[in-house]
């Protein structure tokens, strides 16, 4: 098994050469980078190419990029302005839309495979005019990203406008043949249910988002943490044609917690019980 983390969980820090030496070495073989500018400024040549050496530094592959929620984002805490592709107002989402671009030209420096794009944050309702304003956007998106070797996957979110079923239906309606998923499947526990969401979108899964919660609320938790059946979870992923790649998306419980040691022993127990059930996870 691969052994995929997203920095999502160290989000509200810079992205440093010591933050991604402890990363190597626990035992991690790549990383899917959360683009926040308090965190890794994308829009930066330098900040890139920087990265590109520490990455190469310390022998840890760029799996992909999350796209942007936030623009002009200050470390510790939220408090940007909400980038969105879905916005209904051409200018913002235009803005939108140059910004989720800037984080794609990073392919021209470190080539990566996969770009987690959320369709929609927080309490969005099924609003048929944002559903268009997402097709206008991930129409150029799309091209835009294969343009540099990327795909774009988006990523199920806990509300009506990124539900499972209403990606499954926007993508039917829409026609966006290159467009994929990145499946989240704390996010599907919340909503219908883990393996329904699953088998609603299994036709365009590349990638995922692994976290456990207790399907209430998006918690980000180890997975064993939370109420996910991980038996169910990881016999459906046995069952895809293509091994999936399963990323950690993990948030800070509290300062320092999880740890690395408890991130690693919690991939150990995933890649354990994939062995035992002779399912395998994707190898670049």
């Amino acid at each position: 098994m691969r052994r995929i983390l997203s920095t999502y969980i160290c989000r509200d820090q810079p992205l440093t050469a010591s933050l991604l030496g402890a990363i190597h070495h626990a035992g991690i073989d790549g990383v899917e980078i959360f683009c926040g500018t308090a965190h890794f400024d994308y829009r930066s040549t330098d900040a890139i190419r920087e990265l590109k050496e520490l990455l190469e530094e310390n022998r840890l592959e760029l799996h992909g990029l999350h796209a942007p929620t936030e623009r002009n984002s200050t470390a510790g805490r939220d408090s940007g302005v909400p980038i969105s592709i879905a916005d209904t107002e051409r200018i913002r989402r235009i803005d939108a839309v140059d910004e989720v671009k800037r984080a794609l030209d990073v392919a021209e420096i470190i080539p990566f495979r996969f770009f987690a794009q959320h369709l929609a944050t927080g309490r969005q309702e099924a609003d048929p005019r944002k559903f268009e304003a997402a097709f206008s956007s991930l129409e150029h998106l799309v091209i835009f990203a294969k343009q540099r070797g990327v795909t774009v996957a988006v990523q199920n979110t806990a509300n009506e406008l990124g539900s499972p079923a209403a990606l499954k239906q926007f993508i039917k309606e829409t026609h966006l043949n290159d467009l994929r998923i990145c499946f989240d499947i704390g996010h599907a526990h919340i909503d219908d249910g883990v393996l329904d969401g699953f088998e609603l979108l299994r036709d365009r899964i590349v990638t995922t988002h692994i976290h456990d919660n207790h399907g209430e609320k998006d918690e980000h938790l180890l997975p064993y943490a939370g109420t996910i059946d991980w038996d169910a979870a990881l016999a459906a992923f046995s069952n895809m044609p293509e091994p999936l790649p399963l990323v950690l998306e993990l948030k800070e419980q509290s300062p320092g917690v999880p740890s690395l040691d408890q991130i690693r022993a919690a991939l150990d127990k995933l890649e354990r019980h994939l062995d035992e059930k002779g399912v395998s996870s994707a190898r670049a």
